[in-house]
């Protein structure tokens, strides 16, 4: 079998227990929907933990950094040297501010557009040539909560819902994205 268009998917969040539900954590929920609790091993020298995943595309590396969000790009660096990933190998899932609650996107390459998770990966990894698979958010309402508040703070039930619905949406079409089938994925994902 041919590889993988994509050989690591990193879910990107902050580690412990008060920060699990939180809006930031977004990244992990969807890699912790494909995977058990059982069947994640921390691998300390990659700040790290891991596990595999065999899926209709492809088998692939799935990783959750044990840093802090600010901090990723060290266990995503690390991680992808050890293995020789390149970049547009790499698939980061992440909460995204500037889209509504709900709404999930694709796409290759760009800025970190403020979020320290990517500014991070871009700097360690020295390349802005990864996918970033994009779980909607959406911003606090003007005036009545800081960002920080907000992306660290538990979404009201109706937008909880959303979210795990749009991830939902996106683990549906992961085998089209580890298949190399971007492009259909897209279209399924863009038209919702």
């Amino acid at each position: 079998m041919s590889s993988p268009a994509l050989q690591l998917i990193v879910g990107l969040g902050n580690p412990g227990a008060q920060y699990q539900r939180t809006r930031h954590n977004a990244g992990f929920w969807l890699l912790d929907r494909l995977v058990t609790v059982g069947n994640w091993r921390t691998e300390s020298k990659f700040a790290a933990e891991t596990a595999r995943l065999s899926l209709t595309g492809g088998d692939l590396w799935l990783l959750k950094p044990t840093t802090f969000m600010n901090r990723s790009g060290q266990a995503v660096s690390r991680f992808a040297t050890f293995y020789r990933i390149p970049p547009e190998a790499i698939l980061v899932v992440h909460d995204e501010l500037d889209l509504p609650p709900g709404t999930v996107r694709i796409k290759q390459r760009g800025g970190h557009g403020g979020h320290n998770g990517l500014r991070d990966i871009a700097t360690q990894l020295g390349s802005r040539e990864f996918f970033r698979l994009r779980l909607g958010i959406g911003r606090p309402p003007a005036g009545e909560q800081d960002v920080v508040g907000y992306v660290l703070g538990r979404a009201p039930s109706e937008e909880q819902t959303r979210l795990e619905q749009a991830i939902d949406d996106a683990i549906a079409v992961l085998p089209d994205i580890v298949g190399g089938r971007l492009q259909h994925a897209i279209q399924i994902l863009h038209s919702r």
